[in-house]
């Protein structure tokens, strides 16, 4: 289990590092002016919109902006969190985890269910978007977990009664 643990946390970590940049530098344009954002940057997101015929990017429909606002308040903290927490193994990881899988669950059932409900997503746009699902789904699963074999503790005592010697 412990292997299987580490390449999950590998995978995960790839993914947090991705987000960790995507979000403030792609996804925050929805929600903030596009003057604040470097030009490039403003045509990557319009490219991508095109190519992959994103009408949620393109149209901003509320309940859009509103996961976005989640991903940047709630989730993107998180991110930060779990790659702490996986680089330096500390054992809150697998709470900060859990709590970002169900989160990117959540949203992306919404998102998801207006893709496929819609009709309008293409299969390309829908290739973009369900892997996310994916790393709620791995997050998720890897939070309910604990992270280690050891011991646990209370402060400096050992969290389970021990029996006293007479």
């Amino acid at each position: 289990m412990g292997i299987l643990c580490k390449v999950v946390d590998m995978l995960l970590l790839v993914a947090f590092m991705v987000m960790l940049v995507a979000g403030p530098l792609i996804d925050a344009q929805l929600v903030l002016p596009e003057t604040t954002f470097p030009e490039v940057l403003v045509r990557l997101k319009q490219q991508y919109a095109a190519e992959y015929q994103d009408y949620l990017m393109v149209e901003k429909p509320h309940f859009f902006v509103a996961l976005v606002w989640l991903e940047l308040i709630f989730q993107w903290p998180l991110v930060l969190l779990n790659i702490y927490g996986i680089l330096a193994s500390k054992h809150w990881f697998h709470t900060t985890c859990l709590i970002y899988g169900a989160s990117v669950i959540t949203a992306m059932t919404a998102l998801l269910g207006e893709l496929m409900g819609s009709q309008k997503a293409s299969d390309k746009l829908l290739t973009v978007y369900s892997p996310f699902m994916g790393l709620g789904v791995l997050a998720f699963l890897r939070g309910l977990v604990p992270n280690s074999g050891k011991a646990r503790t209370i402060g400096k005592r050992p969290a389970m009664a021990r029996e006293k010697r007479a």
